[in-house]
């Protein structure tokens, strides 16, 4: 490698050599010109940019539209690899989606005393307009994207869950469709675990979670908030592969007590909307009264049985970055099972404990909004400035119950293709689940996120990182 690795490496652990799973690709490598894998670099990014991959940035005044980098060096992961965390991932699943009834229902977990009660109820993503509702087959995260980092060869660690509305898939599939244009004599060296069913059980899925009212073949719909926002492309993306109608809230209304969607024969009634408009904007008559983006009374008809919206309203407690903090008590208490995936340690700065622990400690921490996400409103202590420690400390102090802390591990890297060769960069792991009352099904690998700056552990593309092609091999 052109940089020596100074953590785990995942191609090269701690040495020169290649480990098993990139033994193949290390020969055909080594065989290649690195100016001739630009140009194929270069070619990718056309194919990108071409099919119209984009994603916004908010908050640019300019070039708010931006391809997210593709870098053409595969992550692998190992067959024994992927099922201990497709084991992993299936039992937090269950354990999320059995959290979420009983938190909108009796609160065993409360009475328990296995977390406090001030941590559902006075949680913001709380949704008390959801107590007592019990959607089929009891699933309230549909899809989520667990994130997951490592840090050494057998160390996994989940970050975080993403059960509300997690994005990225689409890319999932675009960057190995783009590998297997690029590179298809490496797909005959290596045995690939394929993704592109990915649509059809997206959609299998969603039928199986129809509500009692529907008799007939399911109809299922993609709720976008329109062309501006940033995972736009994904939404059409989606709707198109599942071969389903992609709807914005002008599109719909209530009509005798189901959802319609307006089509060329009038209105039609949907069973299974899979929504990506955030709960506040789902119904301005029930939540944001500003909003234009929802549907006015489609949560009566949710709570009625005349729809499945997936994930369900108020799914976001389980996103909460708090509530993750008690992940291995939940997962034990829903499944009678330890968890398999562990979590990051985690302060709670709501604690004065813990607070004060982490004030003490800044420079060494990172420190995130409970409700935070893509990568914004968070501190990376060892790469911030005196100036950055210091707003972050007045933050901390003046709201803690907003803030949690974790000790900055050592994630491992993977190389990138950079301009004197390989050159190792930090990475994280997004596998998606999908969630019904048949069972879980994780699509193998998922989309790696890579930060693409020497350095940096930030990996989410609104800050700069890029994406890989994600290899879960046969046994």
């Amino acid at each position: 490698m052109a940089e020596s690795p100074k953590f785990y490496d995942e191609m090269y652990g701690h040495g020169d050599a290649a480990r098993v799973p990139y033994s193949d690709y290390a020969k055909w490598f080594s065989g290649e010109e690195v100016g001739n894998l630009r140009r194929k670099s270069s070619q990718a990014e056309a194919l990108f940019r071409l099919t119209g991959i984009t994603f916004n940035v908010y908050g640019m005044e300019e070039e708010t539209e931006r391809l997210i980098p593709f870098d053409i060096v595969p992550r692998i992961i190992t067959a024994k690899e992927w099922a201990m965390l497709e084991k992993g991932i299936d039992q937090r699943v269950r354990a999320i989606n059995s959290f979420l009834h009983d938190i909108y229902h009796r609160q065993e977990i409360v009475r328990a005393g296995r977390i406090p009660e001030e941590m559902i109820a006075k949680n913001d993503a709380f949704l008390p307009q959801m107590i007592g509702v019990a959607p089929p087959g009891n699933i309230y995260t549909h899809i989520v994207g667990t994130d997951l980092v490592r840090t050494g060869e057998n160390e996994f660690y989940v970050l975080e869950d993403n059960a509300r509305t997690p994005s990225g898939v689409s890319y999932m599939l675009e960057n190995r469709e783009t590998m297997l244009h690029m590179f298809p004599e490496l797909f005959s060296r290596n045995k690939v675990r394929r993704v592109s069913h990915y649509p059809r059980s997206l959609r299998r899925s969603l039928s199986a979670c129809a509500p009692p009212v529907c008799l007939e073949n399911p109809v299922v719909a993609v709720l976008t908030p329109g062309i501006h926002n940033s995972a736009y492309y994904e939404h059409a993306f989606l709707a198109d592969q599942m071969g389903v109608e992609l709807v914005e809230g002008q599109d719909l209304r209530v009509i005798d007590g189901r959802v319609a969607m307006r089509t060329t024969k009038g209105y039609e009634p949907i069973d299974v909307l899979y929504r990506r408009v955030d709960d506040e904007f789902l119904d301005p008559m029930n939540f944001n009264p500003d909003s234009v983006l929802g549907v006015p009374g489609i949560l009566d008809v949710y709570r009625a049985g005349g729809i499945t919206i997936a994930n369900a309203p108020g799914t976001g407690i389980a996103d909460d970055k708090a509530i993750y903090s008690y992940m291995p008590e939940i997962v034990e208490f829903y499944t009678g099972e330890k968890a398999i995936l562990k979590n990051v340690p985690t302060w709670r700065c709501s604690e004065p404990e813990a607070l004060q622990y982490v004030l003490d400690n800044l420079p060494e921490l990172v420190v995130k909004e409970v409700h935070g996400s893509g990568g914004y409103g968070m501190l990376v202590g060892p790469a911030a400035s005196k100036k950055e420690l210091a707003a972050f400390r007045a933050k901390l102090e003046a709201k803690p119950g907003n803030y949690i802390a974790q000790p900055t591990l050592s994630l491992s890297t993977v190389p990138i293709l950079a301009k004197s060769g390989l050159a190792p960069r930090h990475v994280d792991l997004r596998p998606f689940a999908l969630a019904s009352p048949k069972g879980v099904e994780i699509i193998p690998g998922g989309l790696t996120r890579v930060a693409l700056k020497k350095g940096s552990l930030v990996v989410n593309s609104s800050q700069g990182g890029g994406t890989k092609d994600t290899w879960v091999l046969e046994d």
